[in-house]
């Protein structure tokens, strides 16, 4: 059979007459004939199909993605370099550690910068404390030196450890007898008024624990003691009786002192309210010194064993049950005397430069919109735990989102990493860049995202603005427990406390204070480890060791701290719609108000105006949660641009809504402070106030009992009910 082409054998053939028919053959040419028909619609499908264009391939997991790429290698490598050498701000040791963090984020291809500010500084020249009595012979000279422990890496480093001391005390000499006050809270000296003993001219003598050091500092020099001296009790820091210290364990070795601030304002003292910039105005360094945010009395951090010689050697009451040390210790006694300390304190209150550092990785739609993530670098000594463990998780983080990069990713909005300097003086760093760009942050800042500490030991404890709660749960559930690899960090954090617990930024402890308190941005601070203080803080043993050993051995709580910090800034700067829900924040307000309203019982002050307020509130808040429900779906569909003016529109009432909680006027007694929901106790900067404008007045009217201070307190109530009512009408987009 001869060959023939596709065309010939698809054309028909010539017709036969019917006896000459061969059948056989009819049945190949037709088989033929079907075969290279479907060979021919094969050939014509295959070549459309390669010149088809390719489907877009589902867009990656980055969040899936950024959590695989965790490392406890690079965050313990970064802790390690970081922690070498003490390291405290204005010293040329913490200026070699901001250019290890601005080296370590340009490596990373982010574009990274330096910003100084001129502050001012406080640092010891020379300090002395003896002890006498009668019947001793002679003084006691103590020490006042943190001793080095057995096999101790860092003891030669240890030696450029500044003196144990506080920053901003009074420069003088005082030969006075010693009285205990407790913690050295109001009340604690209260209590010593009411039995009758005198603390004016008087040495007083209180343990650290329920407020910070500035606070006793200040509830000292108010009951007219002429000096303080704050130590660290074995009871909360020394472990059981007979329990080995650090580095056999985790507590604080006897000569351990806790050094820290007493200056109770924020930022730089020579310029209050307003930024520290090239050029500006300022006080003068004594007038700085002079103002009553300053302790204007000499004061000394001291050891748990100086503390014991000390307390062994009074007379007096016996301290209340409540007030008495560890049992293995001496009764601890009220004086005054007969043990008279003669203290003598030295202080350098001088201008010095400290360093903020700055990495961008700008947004390819919202450039102009900031998720901003905070940790500050300087520390009074090895700075383990206090802040490097937070400066180890923000570099560890930022090599994961450079790795995201390479994968194509680019965030939606621009984010910012941000070391700052200074924090231990007094959230200077932040605080004097929140100052020079609040116009800024005011209209474009999403969120501020802080860690401190990132790890102490176990438990996850956060604290946010409320409209932040539900993205953190979500959060928590995606992220894996660093102490048990078969839950997430949302399991263990519900069955330690049967429910989130989430506590608010109101407190002065950290830099997020200025975000919050005094802009009104959004904010989160984490840290894992449960309390608010850890044994070595503030102390020469806060090392790679301590931290190695006992607070978080083999990094994997480095890991999940900054597995949280990151998603939370993925999702922030990612989402199309901001995920805030004001929700929670409604059923805050109501509940605070409800504890308000006994306070005020039996008086001619009502809540009414709060209250109202808040009914709004939650009606914005649930319109705002279904025009988000209504726009994600509107997105799902393709019905809906992601640029959308609608997306914008919306997010930026729900950006705005928190800064309308401030008032231009601040607190009532805190004027720096502008948040009048969340702000610092007048009476202990650590702790968060509710309401705390209304908390001053209720206080002042409560101390004087007239009518026009109950007056103050229905003012300040109207005021927050105007600002409730503000934030309102601003998440709604409304205009009367």
């Amino acid at each position: 059979m001869s060959r023939l082409d596709a065309a010939s054998l698809l054309a028909p053939s010539p017709p036969r007459a019917k006896p000459h028919a061969n059948p056989r053959g009819r049945r190949f040419f037709c088989l033929l004939s079907t075969t290279l028909a479907a060979l021919g619609a094969s050939l014509a499908l295959l070549l459309f199909l390669a010149l088809r264009p390719a489907p877009n391939p589902p867009p990656p997991n980055y969040g899936a993605l950024f959590l695989s790429l965790g490392s406890n290698d690079t965050a313990a490598a970064h802790l390690r370099a970081l922690t070498l050498h003490p390291h405290v701000a204005g010293t040329k040791a913490n200026s070699l550690a901001a250019r290890y963090v601005r080296d370590a984020l340009s490596s990373l291809s982010f574009p990274a910068h330096i910003t100084p500010y001129s502050v001012l500084l406080s640092y010891p020249v020379h300090r002395s404390l003896s002890l006498s009595s009668p019947g001793r012979r002679g003084a006691t000279s103590f020490a006042l030196k943190q001793e080095t422990y057995r096999g101790d890496p860092y003891a030669a480093a240890a030696a450029e450890a500044i003196p144990t001391f506080y920053a901003y005390a009074a420069s003088g000499s005082v030969s006075a007898e010693a009285v205990y006050a407790n913690y050295g809270r109001e009340e604690d000296f209260a209590h010593l008024a009411a039995r009758g003993v005198a603390v004016e001219g008087k040495v007083a003598l209180a343990r650290y624990g329920r407020i910070h050091c500035e606070d006793i500092a200040h509830n000292a020099r108010a009951a007219g003691a002429a000096a303080a001296v704050v130590y660290t009790d074995p009871l909360q820091y020394g472990g059981a009786p007979g329990e080995a210290a650090f580095p056999d364990s985790r507590w604080l070795p006897p000569s351990g002192v806790l050094v820290g601030s007493l200056f109770r304002g924020t930022g730089d003292p020579t310029t209050p309210m307003w930024a520290s910039s090239e050029g500006c105005e300022r006080l003068s360094v004594e007038d700085a010194m002079g103002s009553d945010e300053m302790p204007l009395i000499p004061a000394l951090p001291v050891s748990a064993r100086d503390a014991m010689e000390i307390h062994a050697a009074m007379g007096g009451a016996v301290a209340p049950e409540g007030w008495q040390g560890r049992e293995d210790g001496p009764v601890y006694r009220l004086g005054p005397g007969p043990a008279v300390l003669n203290l003598t304190y030295l202080g350098n209150d001088t201008m010095a430069t400290i360093e903020n550092v700055f990495a961008i990785i700008e947004g390819a739609e919202e450039p102009d919109r900031y998720v901003i993530l905070g940790n500050h670098r300087d520390a009074w000594t090895f700075g383990a735990s206090d802040p490097n463990s937070g400066t180890a998780a923000m570099i560890e983080l930022a090599q994961r989102f450079s790795m995201l990069q390479k994968q194509g990713w680019r965030p939606r909005r621009t984010i910012i990493f941000c070391s700052w300097d200074a924090e231990e003086y007094g959230l200077t760093g932040s605080t004097e860049w929140v100052e020079e760009n609040l116009e800024m942050l005011s209209t474009k800042a999403v969120a501020y995202l802080n860690i401190d500490v990132s790890v102490v030991g176990p438990g996850f404890l956060p604290s946010t603005t409320p409209q932040l709660d539900e993205l953190l749960q979500e959060i928590t559930k995606v992220v894996q427990d660093p102490d048990n690899s078969s839950q997430t960090v949302y399991d263990s954090w519900i069955k330690s406390n049967g429910s989130p617990r989430i506590l608010r930024l109101g407190d002065g402890g950290s830099d997020y204070s200025a975000f919050v308190q005094h802009a009104g941005i959004p904010s989160m601070n984490i840290v894992f480890g449960e309390g608010p203080g850890y044994p070595v803080y503030h102390t020469l043993y806060d090392d790679y060791v301590w931290m190695a050993k006992f607070g978080d051995p083999g990094f994997r709580r480095h890991v999940a701290a900054a597995s949280i910090w990151g998603m939370m800034a993925l999702r922030l700067a990612n989402d199309e719609i901001i995920p805030f829900n004001y929700m929670s924040y409604s059923i805050e307000l109501e509940a605070y108000t409800k504890v308000l309203e006994n306070q005020v019982k039996g008086t001619a002050v009502t809540c009414s105006p709060l209250y109202n307020s808040i009914k709004d509130l939650r009606t914005a808040a649930t319109k705002v949660n279904n025009e988000q429900k209504e726009l994600r779906k509107l997105l799902l569909s393709k019905q809906l641009n992601r640029d959308s003016l609608k997306i914008r529109q919306l997010n930026d009432q729900l950006m705005q809504a928190e800064r309308a909680f401030t008032s231009r006027e601040g607190i009532f007694k805190q004027e720096w402070f502008k948040h009048l929901v969340y702000g610092p106790s007048d009476q202990n900067d650590w702790d968060t106030a509710v309401y705390p404008g209304i908390a001053n007045a209720i206080a002042s009217a409560q101390s004087s009992n007239t009518s026009e201070s109950w007056k103050s307190v229905q003012h300040e109530i109207y005021r927050v009910a105007r600002a409730v009512t503000q934030a309102s009408a601003v998440l709604s987009g409304r205009l009367t």
